[in-house]
């Protein structure tokens, strides 16, 4: 895998563009069990080896196209945020739910069983998302805390909120009324 300060040739970039967009439009059309190389090379005009030069297999490529659009959407919201607070944490929480709920009419309104199929992926990558964000805000707010603690504070924090917005998908309450329920847990204030 390139370094930052290593340069992709745009070609790369260009092709493998291509082949996540004919597999973004293939999952509108087919549950992913059913789409094979030979569908997504098709769509993307390009050979097998082309493929493959790429990605290992198509389950590597719907890794990559989830991480990617993760990244691109939710990464970029994230970095918004300077300050560690509840504030912060409720704002990050519809954050996701909003996320999630884009994500899910999207997919689930075309193909309900590949939405399932990407579901690990997806909790992976946002959980990634989130542990980055709280890692930078963790540091920030005390330079002095050593990075195992930082690491785990960050892994319990992105866990817990990941977890809160499956868990509000159970409940009568809009969003911003569950949040409200659950941030003096999530913030220790019933700790003693």
């Amino acid at each position: 895998m390139p370094t930052s300060s290593d340069k992709i040739d745009p070609r790369i970039l260009r092709t493998q563009k291509l082949i996540i967009q004919a597999f973004h439009k293939l999952t509108l059309a087919k549950d992913f069990k059913d789409i094979t190389v030979k569908d997504i090379t098709d769509e993307a005009t390009i050979n097998r080896a082309t493929f493959y030069a790429h990605f290992a297999d198509k389950y590597e490529l719907m890794e990559e196209s989830i991480l990617r659009m993760i990244s691109e959407r939710v990464g970029g919201e994230l970095k918004r945020f300077e300050h560690l607070g509840k504030e912060t944490v409720a704002d990050i929480f519809l954050l996701i739910v909003k996320f999630q709920a884009d994500y899910d009419s999207r997919l689930t309104s075309q193909c309900k069983r590949s939405s399932q199929s990407f579901a690990y992926v997806f909790e992976s990558a946002i959980k990634s998302e989130l542990e980055k964000l709280f890692r930078r805000l963790f540091q920030s707010k005390d330079p002095e805390l050593s990075p195992s603690s930082i690491r785990i504070g960050a892994a319990l924090l992105s866990s817990s909120l990941y977890g809160a917005t499956l868990d509000w998908k159970n409940e009568n309450l809009s969003a911003e009324q569950y949040i409200d329920y659950a941030i003096p847990y999530l913030s220790g204030e019933y700790f003693s």
